[in-house]
């Protein structure tokens, strides 16, 4: 059933997902296969399959946990209650939380701030931080200095930092 929305989780472009509203069960779930979740300062967030018997299906028992800590996750999963948008934001659940008029402009600018930098760093960056989510902390350790070192070889990383020392802003070729 929820078989395709593991594609989600699996594009190497980052994702943003901007919830404005509820996110409940299959929709928090759906979230959370983004790489970040911004809200409107009305959403709310919870898992709340348990008043219908069952459990969540769509990987909410791991992606909360793992997002929240087992606490919290127990808890929204044990009781069927949501969560604001603010308590998302203090619990790691949410990225930033922003007036609901203005959530998808921002959710936009946020998308330009990361397309304005090296596509290489960007998608690495993404696969080693997913990557901390799967493995023991030494190997993604040594993850992330190979695609450290790899950058070097990069176009982008020499414009990065001669950028850095002249105080100009960078001018990424995706190179």
């Amino acid at each position: 059933m929820f078989s395709e929305w593991a594609q989600v989780a699996t594009v190497s472009k980052p994702i943003i997902a901007a919830v404005n509203g509820y996110a409940l069960g299959g929709g928090c779930e759906l979230a959370m296969q983004c790489d970040m979740i911004v809200a409107g300062d009305k959403a709310k967030f919870g898992q709340p399959e348990i008043n219908l018997g069952v459990i969540p299906g769509a990987g909410g028992t791991q992606r909360l946990t793992r997002a929240i800590g087992k606490s919290k996750a127990m808890y929204m999963c044990l009781t069927g209650d949501m969560i604001s948008a603010q308590e998302a934001e203090q619990a790691g659940l949410v990225a930033k939380v922003f007036p609901t008029d203005d959530l998808v402009d921002e959710a936009v600018k946020i998308g330009e701030k990361i397309a304005s930098k090296g596509r290489m760093a960007v998608l690495m960056t993404k696969e080693a931080v997913n990557a901390s989510q799967e493995l023991p902390l030494q190997e993604g350790l040594r993850l992330e200095r190979r695609l450290f070192h790899s950058l070097f070889a990069t176009h982008d990383q020499k414009e990065g930092m001669s950028a850095f020392l002249e105080k100009r802003e960078p001018n990424f070729q995706n190179k």
